[in-house]
């Protein structure tokens, strides 16, 4: 299974503003995301289960010691004082014990949940700074569109109030004008607010705030999926999804559960071996101190014969539970199946979006172009250019949308299929450029 964690130097120094890519930022927030620390120390605890669980089949050993002080008034005779005291030492060796053995493959499995877990986490991590990541970017753009619009709109009010002054046009045309204005001035104030809800939200991810983000390169083609048959990728979502692999695990665990809960019915065998010491400060017989040693070894049988039906009852709540781990098992099959169809279509209709928005953009700005002239000749009024304006910024919007939803479909496609990692987004940084 694919890990690949980069320890980013910037976090040894104090956050500064700075340029950066898709990549970077990925690279950033894998030492900086709080989420995916959390994830990271959730995976190194998960390592400890397979050495807990073993420890039930290898041998324990036990030490125990005392010190007493007694005093005795006997009826005849003189009162006495002496100290007792001992130690010992007791190694068990488990011969057979049904249910550590079966602990001792959760173990393992409880492992290898914390690994896909740890997985699932690097993943996600992938698809939130991409999000956020291209968030800033769609704000960018949106910014820069109405930024347009309203120096456009500018451009027309002037121009409106100058006609008016000559008297080519009526007061109508100048607050149609002064309107348009004060709307994309509007848009402006609220673009820039969420440029900077966008940038926050990334510093979130990475701890710091980047100067500036490469861009896509202008003209960039996005490429369809690989394989393009939505079954191929359904299948492999059903199979390799990091959803399913969770329950799959799961599934094994409840058996195993049951077969634990079922070993409870077992007798239990165990080799013991002792050693001990005692020392007595007073004999009844000598009168001065005795001190006696002992070592045993031998083999322990231990059979269960009646718990109050504790271990049953165990048993059929572990049984019931794997039927439930069954169901969960078939339910992340389907959503991941889900989940991969929505994300293909996700980006085979976006292609087709973009391609229909760049045509748009086309016609958008010679429909702009044309309205323009026609005013300029007295074809047109001042409304039809500002209509224009205002659609050509709406195409070049949603155009931008397009592509970064497109990008981003294109990734939870590769999530779905439990195959999305850095070189993923080594790729889509192939698109950027600074």
């Amino acid at each position: 299974m694919k890990r690949t964690i980069a320890i980013c130097l910037a976090s040894l120094f104090p956050a500064l503003a700075w340029s950066a890519d898709l990549l970077e930022v990925y690279r950033d927030a894998l030492a900086h995301d709080a989420q995916f620390a959390a994830a990271r120390a959730q995976f190194e605890a998960g390592q400890e289960r397979v050495v807990q669980a073993r420890a039930g089949l290898l041998p324990s050993v036990g030490a125990s010691a005392n010190t007493t002080w007694n005093h005795v008034e006997p009826r005849n005779g003189a009162d006495r004082s002496f100290n007792s005291n001992g130690y010992g030492v007791q190694l068990t060796q488990p011969l057979f014990r049904m249910q550590n053995w079966v602990a001792a493959k959760q173990g393992e499995l409880l492992t290898a949940v914390a690994e896909v877990q740890f997985e699932l986490a690097r993943q996600d991590l992938i698809l939130r700074v991409s999000e956020a990541y291209f968030n800033v970017l769609n704000a960018q753009d949106v910014l820069a569109a109405v930024t347009t619009l309203r120096e456009a709109a500018a451009e027309q009010l002037e121009l409106a109030k100058t006609s008016f002054e000559v008297g080519t046009v009526t007061i109508t045309d100048v607050h149609e004008a002064q309107s348009r204005f004060d709307l994309a001035s509007a848009q402006v104030i609220a673009a820039t607010s969420e440029l900077d809800v966008r940038r926050h939200a990334l510093a979130q991810i990475i701890g710091t705030t980047p100067e500036s983000l490469a861009g896509l390169r202008p003209g960039t083609e996005l490429s369809a999926p690989s394989p393009e048959n939505p079954a191929d990728w359904v299948a492999a979502a059903e199979q390799g999804g990091y959803g399913v692999q969770l329950q799959l695990l799961a599934q094994e665990l409840a058996a195993r559960d049951v077969e634990f809960n079922r070993a409870g019915h077992y007798p239990t065998v165990d080799l013991v071996a002792t050693h001990g010491r005692s020392s007595t400060g007073f004999s009844q017989n000598t009168g001065g101190s005795l001190r006696s040693d002992a070592t045993t070894l031998g083999v322990q049988l231990n059979v269960p014969l009646y718990a109050g039906g504790a271990i049953s009852s165990r048993e059929r709540e572990a049984a019931a539970l794997k039927v439930r781990a069954d169901a969960d098992l078939e339910s992340a099959r389907r959503d991941a199946a889900l989940a991969a169809r929505q994300a293909y279509l996700g980006v085979t209709s976006g292609m087709a979006q973009i391609k229909a928005l760049e045509a748009a953009e086309v016609s958008s700005n010679s429909a702009l172009e044309a309205n323009r002239l026609g005013y300029e000749v007295g074809v047109r009024i001042n409304i039809d250019v500002l209509n224009a304006l205002t659609q050509l910024a709406d195409a070049r919007q949603q155009l931008a949308r397009a592509r970064y939803d497109t990008l981003l479909a294109q990734l939870r496609l590769k999530a779905a299929a439990g195959t999305l990692d850095e070189d993923d987004v080594e790729t889509v940084n192939t698109l950027l450029v600074r």
